[in-house]
């Protein structure tokens, strides 16, 4: 009979303030490990199953995928399918490589099953996050989940506000935190780390972890309580036993080939080669010798001891004499050579290279039109700083297909953590910010290259960042209690040692960190050693860089978006945009330039050339401009009346022409001088408030070489109107005599004729 899904195991820890809820027996039962992990109004649903490899794939198939759900916050995804598809957003792959790091290592080795842990976020609250849930879930199902697993860990966030430590912070708390660092940690240790800081000294960092550490405890406990109470039976695992007398022969027909002598050659290609050497002349000797000639798992399996003997003799040659791979000691940072400007027509660039490993990184300038936008379970989301790191091939001589991986996307993330706290503000530098760092050869410490790289970069561009910034990664060799911290590692010391911490920040502090390790745990003395050693590397790397480029450049590259800001009346930005669009697209396509207009009547222009810019700005300004008295304005009619003619002397700015204004002469109707849509070229002669008043007479005048003054055009006394004089009076006509000619004060007399006079009756037009 199936239990009732009603009934579930729920088990609840305080953690940080809140409550949080670990469940099992509701959902996914039928898969081999099924965890609702609730904080809130958050919910991810964590499931493991497993199942046997036909063979020997030569590497441990854990695959982690996290996933979003959009209906987890009401929301419709905004793909065309409006469903979630394709390939997981950075976000998913940044958290799924977050649970993956800290228990891939608690798998026993030689584990014959390919494990598939799922977790999807089925409920948002936009307060409390669902990564370090996520984390926490895939432990706990572990644990309930019949497969070997050497856990469990839990999952925490830690922020800093105002100087106090704050567990898990939620999503509106982290916008105040100086200190946003993800860990994973078991009873005793930390087993990852990563999270940036504003430049906070390492004793804070090491406090801040050893502080989380100690608090996520609850969560813990309860995973063990969980696992007592419905966990399932674990299966049988049985490490494989090494064939020692293979062992042993492997072993020493790799030292009579050279083996020791090949892991001191110092130079990475070089020594890949004399390791094959040696590889090829155990395997050519395993194959004349007729104990081991036919037996298919030995040959196989030759090239896995030569690799542990390896490791067993580059670590105990550091134990022992304090001497690594290439020569150096163990507080040493790699030679290192910097050169800026090295791409002509990039808005910034520089090639760091750092012993073995080269990295090529570029900046590139746009306008926030180019900001990335995402959708995600908070909305919208735009990113208007981008790094990107890229690992071809070719950087390490293979020959493989050309993807984004999820190691490359992880970098580029640590990196763009690391240099993110030194960028200007929006406000007062607004350009999207694009870094990309090419991989041009690498041996160890690529991602660091990339964060000295992306630095000098920056810098090369005339971005206006607060500081240079350098990182180093950081190896540890740990033997029983002993322990042995290297600085700057090389990509087989990453191999063949315990620990992989790279750790970023200016001369003032930290900014951006990353752990992993391959030990259980690691201990605060480590941590200590490790911060230590590496804010003297990172000060001297630093010291480095100040040779070459100390700050950054005074001006933005010549081939640089140019930008400038206007503001105008936001009453004209419909004015501006125009009828579907139409006069901004003519300002763009005129002048190449990219025009982005808010609703306060900020508009910012990006354009590729400095003349482009000023005539984007004169376009702009043209939709803006106010009227001054005495200036002539080409206008066009766009009203014809019995008193005279309105005419849009700017846009959206009209004036009434008087008829009196129309012509020097006398107009006796407006049509005969004022046609509907046609040019007009007036003078402003009164702006009162809104009301406007121009005359086309003036500019007649002027071209005469009579220059205007504003009495000319004085609005004259108004009269009391005579309505049984069909001439006269208010009606706006000059004083006219019996006959209907003009008075002796000017005009035509009683034959018609015009008199060129300048007297002008007082009852004129106006």
């Amino acid at each position: 009979m199936v239990d009732s899904i009603f009934s579930p195991t729920r088990l609840t820890a305080n953690v940080g303030g809140r409550e949080v809820v670990l469940e099992c027996g509701r959902l996914a039962n039928q898969a081999h490990g099924a965890v609702w992990v609730q904080c809130g109004g958050t919910v991810v649903l964590v499931t493991v199953c497993s199942q046997p490899l036909e063979f020997d794939k030569g590497f441990f198939p854990l695959t982690v995928e996290y996933s979003e759900k959009m209906y987890a916050a009401g929301r419709i995804p905004g793909s065309f399918f409006r469903r979630e598809i394709g390939r997981p957003s950075e976000r998913e792959t940044l958290v799924s490589r977050l649970i993956d790091r800290p228990i891939r290592p608690l798998f026993p080795k030689g584990l014959n099953e390919d494990v598939q842990i799922l977790a999807n976020v089925i409920s948002a609250d936009q307060q409390n996050e669902s990564d370090v849930l996520a984390l926490t879930g895939a432990s706990a199902a572990l644990m309930v989940s019949p497969l070997p697993y050497d856990g469990p860990v839990a999952g925490g966030r830690i922020g800093r506000i105002n100087g106090q430590f704050v567990l898990n912070p939620s999503i509106s708390q982290q916008a105040q935190c100086d200190l946003n660092l993800i860990f994973a940690a078991s009873r005793d240790a930390l087993t990852m780390v990563e999270g940036d800081a504003r430049f906070l000294p390492e004793d804070v960092i090491i406090e801040a972890l050893e502080w989380g550490r100690r608090e996520i405890q609850p969560l813990i406990e309860v995973q063990h309580e969980l696992r007592e109470r419905c966990g399932k039976e674990k299966m049988t695992f049985t490490p494989v036993e090494e064939n020692l007398p293979l062992v042993e022969k492997v072993e020493a027909l790799a030292m009579e080939a050279g083996i020791a002598e090949a892991m001191r050659v110092p130079d990475k290609l070089p020594r890949k080669e004399a390791r094959k050497r040696v590889k090829e002349a155990v395997k050519a000797a395993l194959l004349a010798d007729p104990q081991w000639a036919e037996n298919e798992a030995a040959l196989h399996g030759c090239g896995e001891i030569v690799g542990n003997l390896e490791k067993k003799l580059v670590r105990r040659r550091i134990v022992d004499e304090g001497t690594r791979i290439d020569g150096r000691d163990t507080r040493s940072v790699r030679p290192i050579e910097i050169q800026t400007g090295v791409l002509p027509r990039a808005h910034g660039s520089a090639l760091f290279r750092r012993g073995e490993t080269k990295s090529l990184v570029v900046t590139t300038l746009g306008s926030t039109t180019d900001e990335q936008r995402m959708d995600s379970l908070t909305g919208d989301v735009t990113k208007r700083f981008m790094l990107h790191y890229n690992f071809p091939p070719y950087c390490v001589g293979e020959v493989k297909p050309v993807r984004v991986s999820r190691r490359e996307i992880g970098h580029g993330a640590l990196a763009e953590k690391s240099l993110r706290p030194v960028l200007p503000a929006d406000d007062d530098f607004p350009f999207t910010l694009r870094v990309v760092a090419e991989t041009m050869e690498s041996n160890g410490s690529s991602s660091m290259a990339a964060v000295c790289g992306g630095s000098l970069a920056l810098m090369d561009a005339g971005v206006p960042v607060s500081a240079p910034v350098a990182g180093v990664a950081m190896g540890l060799i740990k033997e029983g209690e002993q322990f042995i911290v290297l600085t700057d590692i090389l990509g087989d010391e990453d191999a063949l040692g315990d620990m992989d911490f790279k750790i970023a920040g200016t001369a003032e502090g930290v900014t951006g960190v990353q752990m992993d390790i391959k030990v259980t745990g690691l201990t605060t003395d480590i941590m200590c050693a490790a911060m230590q050693q590496a804010k003297e590397a990172r000060l001297h790397i630093l010291g480095e860089m100040a040779k070459v480029l100390a700050k950054p450049r005074s001006e933005l590259s010549q081939y640089a978006p140019q930008h400038a800001e206007v503001f105008v009346n936001p009453e004209v930005i419909r004015l501006i945009i125009g009828p579907g669009g139409k006069n901004i697209k003519a300002i763009t396509a005129a002048t190449g330039a990219t025009v982005d207009i808010d609703d306060s009547g900020k508009i910012a222009i990006f354009a590729p050339t400095a003349e482009a810019l000023e005539q984007a700005k004169e376009m702009v300004s043209y939709y803006d401009q106010r009227p001054e008295i005495g200036k002539n304005y080409q206008g066009k009619v766009r009203k014809v009346m019995e008193i005279g003619a309105i005419v849009e002397v700017l846009p959206n700015v009209e004036a009434l022409v008087h008829i009196s204004q129309l012509d020097i002469g006398r107009v006796e109707q407006s049509s005969d001088v004022a046609r509907l849509g046609e040019d007009m070229l007036v003078k402003v002669v009164e702006i009162n408030g809104d009301r406007i008043r121009a005359s086309r007479k003036a500019v007649l005048l002027e071209e005469q070489g009579h220059p205007w003054t504003p009495e000319d055009t004085a609005r004259p006394p108004a009269r009391p109107r005579d309505r049984d004089d069909r001439f006269g009076g208010d009606r706006g006509g000059r004083g006219r005599d019996d006959r209907g000619g003009r008075d002796d004060r000017g005009g035509r007399d009683d034959r018609g004729s015009r008199d060129r006079g300048s007297g002008r009756g007082q009852g004129g037009r106006r």
